[in-house]
């Protein structure tokens, strides 16, 4: 079977549809969609039965809702005004029981409840003199890409490789990163869609020994101020469930709980179900 990730527009007589094949995540998403709708569930599924996905995540609009759900879709969250001031709903199919199963459900629904408590920090400690925050330049690539292989034994694409991180960068990704003693410890990314205005910030990532410093929570207040004048006004986030540190600081930073994702893609070593955390300076 394929491994690789793809975008693939598909043009039919009365619907376009825009998708990504996941080989590696063993998903299809459906990004974006035009005309009759019908068709264009039609499409995703038969996109998924063709390459034996076992999860269809359909990105979609209000007004679709009902007709999704008729199709045995099921709502798992939210992205508050994601299409140019228009909110984005995720219904998603499974093809396997196993697909749909989680086993950790209520530990993580534990981990949210404890994080939900806490109180949202005004400001930012500064972490010690000894690390530089700057944009990444693709001259930064292949640090990127060994940062990525040391904390990710595996990861939902892959950023282990310098090609790929500097394709990233090509495409407009934008990387925020910390240096220590001119070797680089932390970096968080954001995918920019400048059709729509919105962002995702992804791609959080620091070595274990430099994790006391709260240098995340840094790097996402750069990348907002960075996307905010770049007029992205629409910012999420996608974390795992079982991460406590990275939802807390998404928390802290101001960023609202919109769902979980169930089993949505492989990362460290498994399949995890991932939390929807999203932001608006509208």
């Amino acid at each position: 079977m394929e491994t690789g990730i793809f975008e693939k527009k598909i043009q039919k007589q009365r619907c376009t549809i825009q998708l990504t094949l996941d080989h590696f995540n063993k998903r299809v998403r459906v990004e974006d969609y035009l005309g009759h709708f019908q068709e264009c569930i039609a499409e995703a599924l038969k996109a998924a039965k063709d390459m034996a996905a076992e999860k269809i995540i359909f990105k979609a609009r209000k007004e679709n809702l009902q007709e999704l759900i008729s199709n045995g879709f099921l709502y798992e969250g939210s992205i508050d005004k994601f299409f140019l001031g228009s909110d984005c709903f995720f219904l998603v199919k499974y093809m396997s029981n196993e697909r749909r199963n989680s086993d950790e459900w209520q530990k993580e629904d534990k981990i949210l409840s404890d994080i939900l408590k806490q109180p949202i920090k005004a400001g930012l400690d500064e972490p010690p003199s000894a690390y530089q925050v700057r944009k990444a330049e693709l001259s930064d690539a292949g640090q990127l890409a060994q940062l990525y292989g040391k904390v990710f034994e595996v990861y939902p694409t892959p950023m282990n490789d310098q090609a790929y991180v500097r394709k990233c960068m090509e495409k407009g990704t934008v990387f925020y990163i910390y240096l220590h003693e001119g070797k680089l410890v932390s970096a968080a990314s954001a995918e920019i869609d400048a059709f729509y205005h919105n962002a995702e910030i992804t791609d959080c990532a620091t070595l274990p020994e430099h994790r006391q410093y709260g240098l995340m929570k840094h790097l996402i207040a750069h990348i907002e101020e960075h996307l905010i004048s770049h007029e992205i006004y629409c910012i999420y986030s996608i974390a795992r469930s079982l991460s406590f540190g990275m939802n807390a600081a998404l928390h802290q930073h101001g960023y609202a709980y919109r769902g979980r994702l169930a089993n949505n893609c492989y990362i460290f070593d498994k399949l995890e179900d991932m939390n929807l955390w999203v932001k608006n300076y509208t």
